[in-house]
């Protein structure tokens, strides 16, 4: 059953750590099964608080969508993340 990460950007808190791990986060792809489903392109929210930004990234199966999020290269990455913004990060399963 397909998996999805879901990632909303609420607040941009230092945006020299956001540009760091823009340049980086791609290298922690190689090498998963997952397709971008979207990453930061035109929203209209129609229920709830604003959000900066939507990522949604779909996995073949929650395992893989948290080895993804546990390997190596993406813990280390996503400390940037953390430093420079306010997020939600959600894995779901499909239907």
């Amino acid at each position: 059953m397909s998996a999805y990460a879901v990632f909303i950007r609420e607040k941009t808190r230092n945006p020299a750590e956001m540009q760091v791990y823009s340049d980086k986060v791609g290298i922690t792809l190689a090498g998963h099964s997952l397709k971008v489903l979207a990453a930061y392109g035109a929203q209209e929210v129609v229920e709830g608080p604003p959000a900066e930004g939507v990522v949604i990234i779909e996995f073949p199966s929650m395992k893989a969508a948290k080895a993804w999020y546990d390997s190596p290269a993406y813990r280390e990455v996503r400390e940037h993340r953390f430093k420079g913004a306010d997020y939600r990060a959600i894995l779901v399963e499909g239907v």
